[in-house]
């Protein structure tokens, strides 16, 4: 099991890395990525800080660290440019936090997203099939979620990456210790997101090309 998203105290996490990372690694989590939420005013700060993490604690743990970012709430206008910053700082994974039926999240946020350079577009709450078809052409993972509130349009989003034939991964938005799972809750999430274990197979398949890709 491999989670792409998760939060420490640079944002709104209770976790500090190497707490969160222990953690992971002791739920047999292969990989955790820490996204923490960011825009222009904090992103310079936080990535610096969680690639020295990894860097250190890629080291010693089993468990591989990567280190990202989760722009969240940008205006559309100014997400490309953000995770331009993102990536020129060495953030290994982008993340945009998208529109989640559970947020405010402004609209046009899922198709800015898509096409700037990201990795994952996160929760995208009632993606349109045009949003899912744009994801599949440019490589982009959308996400089914663990985390509540978030995971109401995991059906939907599932229905329709699977029509198009749209690359998916399951991740937690892990924020507290007790929303790390193992992978037999990450298997139970995607089976009720309508998903078989094939496609669960394949999610795990696409964290893991992010994965190798972030240790290049």
């Amino acid at each position: 099991m491999i989670d792409l998203h998760a939060h420490t105290i640079f944002s709104d996490g209770e976790l500090i890395p190497s707490e969160l990372a222990r953690r992971a690694e002791y739920k047999g989590l292969k990989g955790i990525g820490l996204t923490d939420h960011a825009d222009i005013s904090n992103i310079d700060f936080i990535i610096p800080r969680i690639k020295k993490a990894a860097e250190e604690l890629n080291k010693v743990l089993d468990i591989t660290v990567i280190p990202g970012i989760e722009i969240t709430h940008v205006p559309p206008s100014l997400i490309k440019d953000t995770a331009k910053k993102a990536r020129s700082l060495g953030a290994a994974i982008i993340l945009v936090h998208g529109e989640t039926i559970a947020e405010p999240v402004a609209e046009g946020t899922n198709h800015a997203a898509l096409e700037a350079d990201i990795d994952v577009l996160a929760h995208p709450g009632l993606i349109t099939m045009e949003d899912v078809l744009l994801a599949k052409k440019r490589g982009i993972f959308l996400e089914i979620t663990g985390r509540k509130g978030h995971s109401l349009t995991n059906g939907h989003l599932a229905k329709l990456a699977k029509k198009a034939g749209a690359g998916l991964v399951v991740n937690t938005d892990t924020h507290a210790p007790e929303d790390l799972i193992d992978e037999l809750k990450a298997r139970q999430i995607v089976a009720g997101a309508g998903l078989d274990e094939i496609e669960f197979e394949l999610m795990q398949e696409n964290a893991l090309s992010l994965l190798r890709r972030s240790c290049a």
